[in-house]
């Protein structure tokens, strides 16, 4: 008999230890496997930490250890889901962001193996049936018969649902002619691409290269301006990877990027390329990863989760577009990619590469440092000159024009020349939908979700009104649901308006949009991209999602419409976010032959981050912010965790906040920080109302303490639910 430590598929901090099963069955268990144990009077999935033999009796080990302990019911997995390496990785990530341990594995694992019991009915393994000859002879075989095992000699196997005479087939069954062979079918189609021949390296590029082979640090910060050549550095890094027997991770922010990146790695790398991202179906994801596993694929190229991707011996993790901030997960565990990239590096021995134009202040201040290697790339590979970059003061009227309250007549003019001489523009307004509120002009009723208590947004291509944090949807309604009035108005404009305007404007123009409204269907994304680039289209019009990564060679008009939206966001970031996404949009133009040309349109055209965007002046950009970051003690200077609570008592959740500050600063601890208690932007949700406290400080060793006690206070308080978010990306 066996004595297993299991952990329960539950994520609640009070149940993030093991619990103890009897193990009677005559299938191996090994430690991470799952299995089903009955926990609470009802079965539920569990994850083995650890195995041992026992020659107790159940009832001697329920004596000593004073209560009743159960069998588990059923070994799930042949084998383990995670190697050595996954687990310890496990242990530390839970140690860290102060998560639950089945938490952490349902983030690393896909659908089909997560330690839950929805994973039960996921899909499993897919097969082929195929036929095969087992037996030549054909004495005493029918002429049908004896065809159709010729047939199958010919062919070595053939599918059975491509043979028709099922009888026939039965028949030679029977005979032991022919047998079935199941062969595992991948889900995941990889999609077909051509050759890509290997480019020499700049001289610029060279020195990049050599410098992050040759450096002993395990990361370096690949700086380049857009356009620069970022991409051919890692396929040669990768390409050195493989050829010394490693494998390469690489990372990309965001769903819309992995399309173009796969086709990048699949036409220099072929059959060697796996892919991960939330875009694929529980079944693809599900064969990918097992083809990760076995051993079959060396390059994995995906989304944040990927970074959790099962390769053995990795050599190379990069991360694209490094700054973005969707590599910091929003929802318990808040891990971020960068940070297990860099754990999991220095396990393997492996270098990490952080790629930007616009690199995030804490990676460009650790390189400033010297925690990490620092190259820079300062020309574009065609060595064409940077956009040229005008900003257009929309609150001065002699700029606008009375064909658009969305279009200054600079912008009409020049989209029409382009146009004109067959070159391709980009629009980036970084709103969804139609228009972002509706209010009543009888009583100023504002519509709010009813999950959020945030503004609805009015979506006219199905006319919705939708909540843009948690997906609530309602019709549009034609009265005011307080006064009954039929005046109801709909207020500023959002991309699918943007869309209205242009194709009024510029009737004859072929045009495209590109959001993540248009992203739920699957390969929407990798369809309007690649439309747009075989110049299917004149003009696209997005949100940020094609502000990152595209390289859109006849592009040679970008323009921004509202550039200073992210400067109203209330967070320490909402600089560096709109400096990152002005510089990366400005950066899709004139990136072929021709020279591109930018227009940013602003409500505060003297605004430092409009200014220095439009130049592309990185480095003036980070001395000023790093100077406001330091007077304000703000990351990189300083860590940053949120503890926010929440109860259906908007009270009690207040008189709980206050009471953790008011202990916070009774216990003095040094150079910490307390801002808050406040009321976050969406104050309400899923019926709970949230208020929260942020911990700024320099030293972790305290305030880690202080949080494992704050756990272990509330873990069994039932009504209040308490997270910690450690490194908060936003405040």
């Amino acid at each position: 008999m066996k004595l297993v430590e299991v952990l329960i598929e539950y994520k609640a901090q009070s149940l993030n230890h093991p619990f103890s099963y009897l193990y009677d069955l005559d299938k191996d268990i090994q430690v991470g496997e799952r299995v089903i144990v009955s926990f609470n009077n009802r079965d539920v999935v569990g994850y083995v930490l650890s195995v041992s033999d026992t020659s107790k009796s159940k009832e001697e080990i329920e004596k000593e250890i004073g209560f009743k302990i159960s069998y588990i019911k059923e070994v799930i997995d042949e084998s383990p889901l995670l190697n050595e390496e996954l687990m310890k990785l496990l242990d530390t990530l839970s140690d860290y962001y102060l998560a639950s341990k089945i938490s952490i594995l349902q983030a690393m694992l896909p659908p089909s193996l997560k330690p839950r019991s929805s994973s039960l009915k996921s899909p499993k393994i897919a097969y082929d049936k195929y036929v095969r000859v087992i037996d030549e002879d054909e004495e005493g075989l029918t002429a049908k018969q004896i065809e159709l095992l010729r047939l199958i000699k010919q062919n070595e196997k053939v599918l059975v649902r491509d043979l028709s005479q099922k009888s026939i087939i039965t028949k030679l069954i029977e005979h032991k002619k022919i047998e079935y062979l199941y062969v595992e079918k991948l889900r995941y189609q990889l999609p077909e691409v051509g050759e890509d021949i290997e480019k020499e390296l700049s001289h610029e590029q060279q020195i990049a290269y050599d410098s992050i082979i040759a450096t002993d640090k395990t990361v370096t910060l690949l700086q380049g301006v857009t356009g620069s050549g970022k991409t051919e550095i890692y396929l040669h890094l990768s390409k050195k990877c493989l050829e010394e027997g490693k494998s390469v991770l690489m990372l990309v922010p965001e769903i819309s990027l992995t399309p173009q990146t796969v086709g990048i790695f699949l036409s220099r790398f072929k059959e060697s390329v796996a892919v991960l991202h939330s875009g694929l179906t529980p079944a693809e994801k599900y064969d990918e990863y097992r083809k990760i596993s076995r051993g079959d694929i060396k390059i994995v190229v995906g989304a944040r989760s990927a970074v959790f991707a099962p390769l053995k011996n990795i050599g190379l993790i990069i991360l694209d577009e490094e700054h973005v901030e969707s590599y910091k997960q929003d929802v318990a565990p808040y891990y971020h990619a960068k940070e297990v990239a860099i754990l999991r590096a220095r396990y393997h021995n492996a270098k990490v590469v952080l790629g930007s134009a616009t690199p995030s202040l804490e990676s460009r201040a650790r390189a400033l440092k010297g925690t990490y290697n620092h190259v820079v790339l300062n020309k574009r590979v065609n060595n064409q000159s940077l956009p040229k970059t005008t900003i257009v003061n929309i609150l001065d009227s002699r700029n606008l024009s009375r064909e658009s309250a969305m279009f200054s007549t600079l912008l009409i003019s020049r989209i029409k020349e382009e146009l004109a001489k067959k070159h391709q523009i980009l629009l980036l307004l970084n709103r969804r939908g139609y228009s972002p509120y509706i209010y009543c002009r009888n009583c100023s009723h504002i519509f709010k979700c009813p999950e959020c208590d945030i503004p609805l947004t009015y979506h006219k291509s199905d006319n919705m009104l939708k909540c843009h944090h948690c997906d609530y949807v309602e019709t549009m309604s034609e009265v005011c649901p307080e006064c009954g009035s039929h005046h109801l108005a709909r207020q500023g404009f959002g991309i699918e308006k943007v869309v209205d305007e242009a194709s009024k404007l510029f009737s004859n123009a072929r045009i495209l949009r590109l959001d993540s409204d248009v992203a739920r269907i699957k390969n929407n994304v990798k369809d309007t991209i690649e439309q747009f680039k075989n110049h299917e289209a004149d003009i696209l019009i997005g949100t940020q999602m094609i502000a990152k990564g595209h390289d859109f060679s006849n592009v040679t008009l970008v323009a921004v419409l509202l550039a200073d939206l992210g400067l109203s966001q209330p967070s320490f970031r909402s600089a560096e976010r709109t400096f990152e996404l002005l510089t990366q949009t400005v950066g899709r133009s004139g990136r072929g032959y021709e020279l591109g040309e930018a227009i940013i349109q602003t409500y505060s055209p003297d605004h430092y981050v409009i200014k220095l965007s439009s130049k592309q002046d990185y480095e003036s950009f980070f001395k000023k912010e790093l100077q406001i970051r330091k007077i304000e003690s703000y990351p990189p200077f300083t860590y940053v965790t949120k503890i926010e609570v929440g109860t259906k008592d908007k009270e009690l959740s207040e008189r709980i906040i206050a009471k953790i500050a008011i202990e916070i600063n009774d216990k003095r601890m040094k150079d910490v920080q307390l801002i808050g208690p406040s009321i976050p932007y969406i104050s309400y949700e899923s019926g709970l109302h949230k208020r929260t406290l942020y911990l700024k400080y320099k030293d972790d060793t305290e305030v880690r303490n202080y949080l494992k006690y704050l756990q272990k206070l509330f873990e069994n308080r039932s009504g209040v639910k308490l997270s910690i978010d450690i490194n908060t990306y936003d405040f």
